[in-house]
């Protein structure tokens, strides 16, 4: 395939079979996979994520689907993003929070906040019900640009992990999951707006929010951010909210 650079990588890829779609009701979708005995290194994972792929554990995946594109890659433009008064007042709530970049090496304390945030966020989801095998092989890699972040009360409890990739470009949100019992600090919002800051600092130009589905009500929330770019037949382009 060909990257942004006119770099050629001899890459493998496979198909899976036509599954549920998690996302749409009534819908089959097909998966595309890189070769998981080809690793990925730094270079390869920039480049796939220019074309739309995602990670997850030690895949990195795509929407392959013969009659759907329904879902598209997309990414914040970090010098120009400006928070909204909503937002503002999320990060003045969480102004107590303290936090902490880690490798992505197992918790058990953070197991333990995964579990109790799937199982009460997403008790009807395929991710539930949780086990430490899952969260491993989901959330746990051995690779320098694959980090959690820990979010601490002023008492020293956690309450929200992100899972984040630095990529030559951005950060790319991986997965936050946060005690669901803390609603009033809306820690998922936070916890997109803290990488937005970090890029910022790090004068990286993007945060990746992964897919987006005009039709899907859980992925609306992914339009909050702006300016916010689409990948549309392989070329990045501003969102229109139309």
């Amino acid at each position: 395939m060909n990257t942004p650079n006119s770099q050629t990588f001899a890459l493998r890829f496979y198909q899976t079979l036509p599954h549920a779609c998690s996302y749409l009701d009534d819908q089959e979708a097909t998966t595309l996979f890189l070769d998981p005995q080809q690793g990925v290194t730094a270079e390869v994972y920039d480049a796939l994520t220019q074309v739309g792929f995602r990670r997850s554990g030690e895949h990195m995946y795509r929407p392959h689907c013969d009659t759907c594109d329904a879902c598209k890659s997309v990414r914040v433009r970090v010098a120009e993003f400006k928070p909204s008064r909503q937002q503002l007042r999320t990060l003045k709530r969480n102004q107590d929070l303290s936090w902490q970049v880690l490798p992505t090496t197992y918790s058990d304390e953070h197991y333990q906040l995964y579990e109790k945030y799937i199982n009460s966020r997403h008790a009807d989801g395929d991710m539930h019900p949780a086990s430490e095998e899952q969260f491993r092989s989901f959330l746990l890699v051995n690779k320098d640009w694959a980090k959690l972040v820990e979010f601490r009360n002023s008492s020293g409890k956690l309450v929200a992990v992100a899972a984040l990739d630095k990529l030559k470009d951005g950060l790319s949100a991986i997965y936050t999951f946060f005690d669901p019992e803390e609603k009033r600090r809306s820690l998922g919002v936070f916890a997109v707006l803290w990488q937005l800051e970090q890029a910022a600092s790090l004068e990286l130009p993007y945060v990746y929010l992964g897919y987006w589905i005009k039709t899907c009500r859980k992925m609306s929330y992914k339009q909050a951010y702006q300016p916010l770019e689409i990948l549309e037949k392989q070329q990045w382009q501003l969102f229109s909210k139309d």
